[in-house]
């Protein structure tokens, strides 16, 4: 009987994990946006983003030693749930930098994802982040 059991489980497992693939594959396989009707949107609007990205960044101790100042460009995919993947750097400065801004992006919550003909859609987002010495 516990055999039973156990072989049940097993199957019922492997066909979640089945189903759960196919739809990573499915979203993977989506339309990638670069204009949608509706832009994603950080939750809070721009503002809540800069404050984000002001109590998060920290600006590395050899960036800040070299005085090494710039803008990353950071290209990243809003998911249909908001969630961000494939971040990477489109436009380096300098290894550490550009490290800090993909780690603080990587670090967001979910955005509200973007829109077109009235449902969700996969959007590439461009997000420049600025270190500047003080």
């Amino acid at each position: 009987m516990k055999k039973l059991i156990l072989m049940s489980v097993m199957i019922a497992c492997c066909f979640l994990t089945a189903n759960a693939q196919k739809t990573v594959v499915s979203q993977n396989n989506q339309k990638v946006y670069e204009q949608p009707e509706v832009m994603p949107e950080y939750p809070g609007g721009m503002s809540a983003m800069m404050d984000f990205l002001y109590s998060n960044l920290k600006y590395p101790k050899d960036a800040a030693k070299q005085k090494v100042e710039g803008r990353v460009l950071v290209l990243f995919v809003v998911e249909t749930d908001g969630t961000l993947t494939d971040v990477k750097v489109a436009k380096k400065v300098f290894p550490s930098l550009d490290a800090e801004a993909v780690r603080v992006v990587k670090k967001m919550p979910k955005w509200i994802p973007g829109k077109q003909n009235n449902q969700v859609v996969r959007v590439h987002f461009a997000l420049p982040i600025v270190f500047k010495t003080k």
